[in-house]
């Protein structure tokens, strides 16, 4: 029997994330393009990786369906010049698809039988709209499995406002303004471009480039944020100033086993040390990443202490905001979404997981100091997800 091998992230990139809808950079362009366009920047930046040696291609979607289906793995690989001989599936965990991509073909590089793995997803929010087409068990209401509005991912926001009164519209507010302001330092200094892979985009005007993410508002003030309208609830504190945007785009991450890293001279930017899935009421599903952190940390044997940087999807800010109260950690606290999160960039549901590895692969490089970082989030229907990882640049020296 294989012995537990090292799971070595060893690069990521991402397409820039375009506003859902008509009006949105990608609304002429496929979304299997867009996972296809992931893959062939992730090889193009790593020519040491045969294509023939690679395993296995996990690329999640939440909406399986027309340009976002028929086993987007298999179809994005193939469109993408990697060999017939690489097979490939499609996940589906909505939020945490990407996320639920690593962990697997993880899994199996710790388990022996894949060297090279390439991970992912994709959503295209403007084609394939969060569960259209789909036709819930009408049991999961009649035995009250869940609420109605369970499916509704802002009504789950609310309640998490309502449950923790000290969790208020100001906090999610100045949470939503600094991810705005903290974005756009990131963009200014040049922290996120290196991994964003440009895609042509087709439009009435004629051809151009998507370079950039399009939901960034820097100028956000709280002012601005206090006016805008609570469409969950009247009265409510859950607004699109406080939430991610509906967003298209796509991740592909290059996932190795420590000897593969070794024998095609990689340099890895991360090893996985544990990962966690856990299930909430569907109601309240973002305090998910609550358990599934708290999973994560006693299966590495390490405590929230040791973790030295977060990437923390922004589904909402009231959902950062709950786990890290729970967690006894600042709003402010400066190892949280160093350069801001899906507020500001965007959250292309089965996508983001990879988004939060890019992110903190990054920002290990740049802190030496620091050993082990999480990235979390919460996922529609009640659950949560979280992977921890260890630095390999970590000098000790904290």
């Amino acid at each position: 029997m294989a012995e537990k091998a090292d799971v070595v992230f060893v690069d990521g990139v991402r397409t820039p994330f375009g506003r859902a809808g008509e009006k949105g950079q990608y609304w002429n362009t496929r979304a299997d393009d867009l996972a296809v366009k992931a893959i062939i920047g992730l090889m193009e930046r790593n020519p040491n990786v045969p294509k023939d040696r690679i395993d296995d291609v996990a690329i999640a979607a939440t909406t399986q369906q027309g340009d976002q289906g028929l086993t987007l793995g298999r179809t994005a690989a193939l469109l993408a010049g990697l060999p017939k001989s690489v097979p490939g599936f499609a996940i589906d965990r909505m939020c945490a698809g990407a996320m639920t991509s690593v962990t697997t073909l993880g899994a199996g590089i710790g388990f022996g039988q894949y060297d090279l793995a390439i991970a992912g997803g994709v959503e295209h929010m403007g084609r394939h709209p969060m569960g259209f087409g789909a036709d819930p068990n009408p049991r999961f209401l009649a035995e009250r499995l869940v609420s109605e509005d369970a499916l509704n991912m802002g009504v789950t926001a609310e309640r998490i406002h309502d449950r923790f009164p000290e969790l208020t519209k100001e906090r999610a507010d100045r949470f939503a303004m600094r991810s705005q302001q903290k974005v756009a330092a990131a963009y200014a200094a040049g922290k996120i471009q290196p991994d964003l892979v440009p895609v042509a985009i087709r439009s009435e005007t004629g051809w151009g480039l998507a370079t950039e993410d399009e939901g960034m508002r820097p100028q956000t003030t709280m002012e601005g944020l206090a006016t805008l309208k609570t469409p969950f609830r009247a009265h409510g504190r859950v607004t699109a100033g406080n939430a991610s945007p509906l967003t298209d785009g796509a991740t592909a991450s290059l996932l190795a086993s420590g000897d593969a890293v070794k024998e095609f001279g990689l340099s890895p930017k991360m090893r996985m040390v544990s990962f966690a899935f856990a299930g909430v009421e569907p109601e309240i599903m973002g305090i998910g990443p609550v358990p599934s952190t708290e999973k994560a940390l006693r299966k590495a044997g390490l405590t929230i202490d040791d973790i030295g940087l977060f990437e923390l999807n922004e589904a909402f800010a009231i959902q950062v905001l709950s786990l890290l109260d729970h967690f006894g950690i600042d709003d402010e606290d400066p190892r949280v979404n160093k350069w801001g999160g899906a507020i500001a960039i965007g959250h292309p549901l089965a996508a983001s997981g990879v988004r939060l590895m890019i992110q903190l692969a990054a920002q290990f490089e740049e802190h030496p100091e620091v050993r082990y970082g999480l990235t979390a989030m919460c996922i529609g229907l009640g659950q949560g997800g979280s992977v921890i990882w260890e630095n390999p640049h970590f000098n000790g020296k904290a």
